[in-house]
């Protein structure tokens, strides 16, 4: 298959969605919302019901963490067998499978034992957390697909679905649960979802997200080789431990935000807007950085900012405590400001990363890596999410807030550290790549050396010419631009 020149490329973009790109986009940010809200929905009712049934804090707090546990370990499954299973139908089961388990969980109010109360809770959720994690894996490898052409911006938008349904899942969770007790909002939910799975079923052809540029070629090497050899790629294998720590520090203010707050007297209203802030500035910023991505922005340059963001904010949260400064609202707000900008830095940059860095690792441009990385993303995100609560309750109990603030910036710091030393290693990298080409562009003057057939049409052209199509396997990002445009990803 013949590489595709930029102005084709260009053209392609600046293309609008057909109607079936806009009903996609539709329903994929459904599951995006509805998956988010299936993790947070039970968080302000949950423990008090988990209570009255003789259940301790350790065991409805292993409840929640379970969610995320399952989700890290079947989501690399999910997205190696992909392509096997098919997009789709792994989309449509996720979601019945999660939507069920939401209804189900709202009926273990009819179980008055302890024992089977909290056993059957953590059943359910571990059913529900592999429908949940199947459906994201199907909805990230679609949206890479369908969207090969600006794929961070959509994903980014995404991703704005998934944040708004993580801030409201609680809000939406709590007024239902006024309004009708423990049963309503997860029978709500749960209906919500079921629809969705029915407007997937009608509406997303059968054969979604399979039509790649690549989808010629065969899929089954990806299948085979798996989750471990695409983390064999070093830029890949980065942008992972960084969308864990990123993930960690958001699980790490949602466990201990709000008894850090409470010195403060905040009203309830106050309180619930103190936890909207780092989602809602994430939900902003998502879609800028997507488009700066997709505007040949370096993903590693970013999510290296995203990185020093996140550092900052958690310095102000706390504050730290070698600033030896009292913590104020002010400095708070300003410091969940700066952390929700940082993870969206991190988060979106990195899934463009590493798809950039797996096709230039020899890796298919296909829905076999498109699925593999999806459920590379859930899955780290899921293991810092999981960590990040388990790891703060302890340091809490421990040390105090202000103290276990060093956890995060720790784990920070080290990934600003690798981080940075990777960038300054693919620049020197790439410098060596430039100083080659440009020694053989000069023999090419007087030997005339010149790259026949580029396009297969007979045409002839310097290397220096030459887009990262033509260059050998394991240089460049995919871009648009010619040499200029040059990453080295490793």
């Amino acid at each position: 298959m013949a590489p595709e020149s930029p102005d084709a490329v260009d053209h392609r973009t600046r293309t609008k969605f057909t109607r079936q790109q806009w009903a996609t986009i539709v329903i994929i940010g459904s599951v995006h919302f509805g998956s988010a809200i299936c993790i947070s929905l039970q968080a302000p009712f949950y423990p008090q019901e988990a209570e009255s049934k003789g259940g301790t804090a350790t065991e409805y707090g292993l409840v929640f963490g379970i969610f995320e546990l399952t989700a890290f370990l079947s989501s690399p499954l999910f997205g190696q067998f992909l392509p096997i299973t098919g997009a789709k139908r792994t989309l449509n089961c996720g979601i019945v499978v999660a939507a069920l388990c939401s209804i189900f969980f709202g009926l273990l109010d009819n179980f008055k034992s302890h024992d089977w109360f909290i056993g059957l809770s953590f059943a359910i959720r571990i059913v529900e957390s592999l429908g949940a994690s199947a459906a994201l894996t199907a909805a990230f490898a679609i949206t890479a697909a369908v969207f090969p052409d600006c794929v961070a911006t959509i994903f980014a938008t995404l991703e704005v679905f998934y944040g708004v349904g993580y801030i409201a899942g609680p809000t939406i969770g709590g007024f239902l649960f006024v309004a009708g007790g423990y049963v309503l909002p997860f029978v709500v939910m749960g209906s919500v979802l079921l629809l969705v799975g029915v407007l997937i079923y009608f509406v997303l052809p059968a054969n979604v997200g399979q039509e790649t540029p690549n989808s010629n070629e065969s899929t089954s090497a990806n299948t085979k080789c798996g989750v471990f050899s695409i983390l064999k790629i070093p830029a890949v294998l980065i942008d992972s431990m960084c969308i864990v720590s990123a993930s960690s520090s958001m699980g790490f203010y949602s466990a201990l935000l709000e008894p850090h707050l409470r010195q403060f007297n905040l009203t309830e209203i106050w309180m619930s807007g103190m936890f909207v802030l780092s989602g809602a500035m994430y939900a902003i910023s998502a879609p800028i950085i997507g488009f700066l991505c997709d505007r040949n922005v370096s993903p590693k340059l970013l999510s290296l900012i995203g990185c020093a963001a996140v550092f900052v904010g958690c310095l102000l949260v706390g504050p730290a405590p070698f600033f030896g400064i009292k913590a104020t609202l002010t400095l708070a707000i300003v410091g969940l400001v700066i952390h929700g900008t940082g993870l969206a830095l991190m988060l979106v940059s990195c899934f463009i990363d590493a798809i950039r860095s797996a096709v230039s690792g020899g890796f298919n441009n296909d829905l076999s890596t498109y699925g593999l990385i999806s459920g590379l993303w859930a899955s780290s995100f899921s293991l810092g999410a999981f960590v990040g609560p388990s790891v703060a309750g302890f340091l809490f109990d421990q040390v105090g807030f202000e103290n276990a603030t060093y956890y995060v910036l720790g784990t920070q710091l080290i990934m600003f550290i690798v981080m940075l030393v990777f960038l300054l290693f693919r620049r020197r990298k790439m410098r060596k790549m430039q100083n080659l080409l440009s020694l053989v562009n000069d023999e090419s003057n007087e030997s005339s050396l010149l790259i026949d057939d580029v396009h297969g049409k007979g045409m002839h052209m310097n290397i220096l010419e030459a887009t990262e199509w033509e260059l050998p396997k394991g240089y460049g990002s995919i871009s648009t631009h010619p040499l200029r445009g040059l990453e080295v990803y490793g």
